[in-house]
């Protein structure tokens, strides 16, 4: 909680006037019984109506004073803590997106959503209280006790048991709560990802009738942060009544001892003072149960802040290099030497892989699912790094890449088509904001998308709603695909990006990208797509089983023949192994 209070540097103003305002009102509040205590013992006693008139003016200008000082605290409060918030919220945000896969992976997009939005709130609330409560409260229950031993040594002995008895109830109460408070915290996670799931799943889950399961699994979730809730509630529940029992208890002693005193005159206690005495106690009842409130409020406020900070100590594992590494023309455009790589707590996903691509050939990759495909595509991105080995781009190993010159040289089309809201030209100008109208247009031409584009309401214009939702699937591929061609990389990888498009089309796509002075990495489950690549790849279990030309792996290579045998006759095969002569055998 502490490391985030450099947050309140900016509003030293608001933190410092704040409490003083607050302070200010509280020193009101506790003159009122005084005033009280005269009206009774001098005004109502000796009938004296200008008496009580002008006292009674003196306890309006004490309420005026207060509400004007608090209503000033109450705004100083809400600037700092919506200020707070809103920072370290942007800081947050800014945070995540420096960090690698590896590290969203581990935390999960769920978590990351309710970190940024409910324990943020959290601790946003704990700084209005800060500024409101935690100065007036103590001040309080210190100056109503202080002022109380000045009417009565004896009676004030009272306070301090009451006090003593309050806290007493408190603690335990306070300790059992904390612990349920946090975990009612981590399962608001769960609900976080499930309510994720299906909202951004729902076109699944209702193609295959799962609303009611899916139902059940929220209630499940819900459930248990309910019983969470539910139980600390019940908890917390004890506090106010048990408070109100030791202060209603305190009530009695003083006004029947009080009224003893008065009777004999014992420390020259009057009605009034036992009034005085009597409202001094509900003013600290009522101060100790806002500090009950404020511990909870700050428990909730620490484990948030506990998960928030787990995000900022965070380093990203992939780090781009300070300046541009040495490039060598006569290198292969991509190199992988050796590279072996697993994702946290598993087995090696790719292992010892070997293979170089020359400039301006295409390179296909196929295997089965699972096989490795995407983190071989991954690597050569550095969205992680591999264990062992190096990924080589012109020469340099992608370690030695300032990222934004990586990214300007891979263009990158991923498995999952994810469009942005905005328009058709915000989406194509993604990651460079200097592309032209006319270059968009040259990049949906040769994505084959150009036939649907020029039909959209507005052209470059045109809506397109979050996640491309008003666009067909084999729509979204083909500007997804014309995205990354807008960005002029030296190197195009799709990732699959082609399984949503007829064979047509697909095979136009393919002759349009020979055209451009570019390297292209093809990764598919089809054969047709990746059979005229100058190498192709297969994968199998993380391993290179087969480097060649199509013909030459359909004589060598048995897993990519038993591939090409689900989506080729053995006669069409025969044909495509004698194509190009059969020219040498497989890497």
């Amino acid at each position: 909680m502490f490391r985030l209070a450099k947050y309140l540097k900016e509003f030293k103003l608001n933190v410092t006037v704040g409490p003083v305002c607050k302070f200010t009102e509280a020193v009101f509040e506790l003159i009122v019984p005084l005033v009280m205590a005269e009206i009774i013992d001098v005004g109502i006693k000796n009938g004296d109506t200008d008496y009580i008139r002008k006292h009674g003016i003196t306890l309006i200008i004490l309420a005026v004073c207060g509400l004007t000082f608090a209503l000033i605290c109450q705004y100083m409060a809400s600037v700092a803590s919506q200020g707070v918030g809103t920072r370290l919220r942007d800081d947050l945000y800014k945070h995540i997106n420096t960090l690698s896969y590896k590290e969203l992976d581990k935390l999960g997009t769920a978590a990351l959503v309710t970190r940024i939005s409910n324990d943020v709130n959290q601790v946003q609330t704990a700084v209005a209280m800060l500024i409101r409560l935690v100065v007036r409260a103590p001040f309080l229950v210190i100056g109503a006790t202080v002022m109380a031993f000045t009417i009565s040594a004896r009676l004030s002995l009272i306070f301090l048991g009451a006090m003593a008895a309050i806290v007493a109830i408190m603690y335990p109460i306070m300790r059992v709560t904390v612990k349920l408070f946090k975990k009612q915290q981590r399962s608001l996670d769960g609900i976080s990802r499930i309510t994720r799931e299906n909202l951004s799943g729902v076109r699944v889950v209702r193609a295959f009738s799962r609303q009611e399961h899916e139902t059940e699994r929220f209630e499940e979730t819900a459930e248990e942060y309910r019983k969470f809730a539910v139980k600390a509630g019940r908890i917390n529940a004890l506090l106010n009544p048990a408070i109100f029992v030791a202060v209603n208890v305190a009530y009695l002693l003083i006004v029947w001892l009080g009224g003893g005193f008065a009777d004999t005159g014992i420390d020259g206690m009057t009605q009034g003072k036992v009034i005085a005495l009597v409202n001094y106690m509900t003013q600290i009842s009522l101060a100790l149960v806002v500090v009950a409130n404020l511990v909870t409020i700050f428990t909730k406020a620490a484990a948030s802040a506990a998960r928030i900070n787990e995000i900022f100590d965070m380093k990203p594992s992939v780090v781009g290099a300070m300046t541009s590494p040495k490039q060598d023309e006569n290198a292969p455009a991509i190199e992988f030497d050796n590279v072996s790589f697993s994702y946290v707590g598993g087995e090696n996903s790719l292992e010892n892989i070997t293979f170089s691509l020359g400039r301006g050939e295409t390179l296909g990759i196929i295997g089965g699912t699972g096989s490795g495909k995407s983190t071989l595509v991954n690597l050569l991105c550095r969205f992680y790094d591999c264990d062992s080995g190096a990924v080589k781009i012109n020469g340099a190993d992608v370690r030695d890449y300032p990222t934004e010159e990586l990214r300007r040289l891979v263009g990158i089309v991923p498995q999952k088509t994810e469009l942005l809201s905005g328009t058709l030209r915000d989406n194509m100008i993604l990651g460079r904001t200097d592309i032209s109208d006319d270059r968009i247009q040259k990049a949906l031409e040769t994505a084959q998308a150009k036939d649907f584009t020029d039909d959209l309401d507005g052209g470059l214009d045109a809506r397109i709603l979050q996640g491309g939702k008003n666009l067909s699937g084999g729509q979204k591929q083909r500007l997804t695909i014309a995205r990354a061609v807008a960005q002029d990389p030296e190197i195009l990888i799709l990732d699959d990006s082609s399984s949503a498009l007829d064979y047509a089309t697909d095979a136009n796509l393919r002759k349009a990208l020979k055209t451009l002075p570019i390297t292209c990495v093809i990764v598919s489950q089809r054969a047709n797509s990746i059979r005229h690549a100058d190498k192709i790849i297969v994968l199998d279990d993380g391993e290179a089983v087969g480097i060649g030309t199509h013909a030459q792996l359909l004589k060598n290579c048995e897993v990519y023949h038993e591939i090409c045998l689900t989506q080729y006759t053995e006669e069409e095969l025969l044909e495509q192994e004698n194509e190009n002569g059969m020219e040498g055998g497989a890497v």
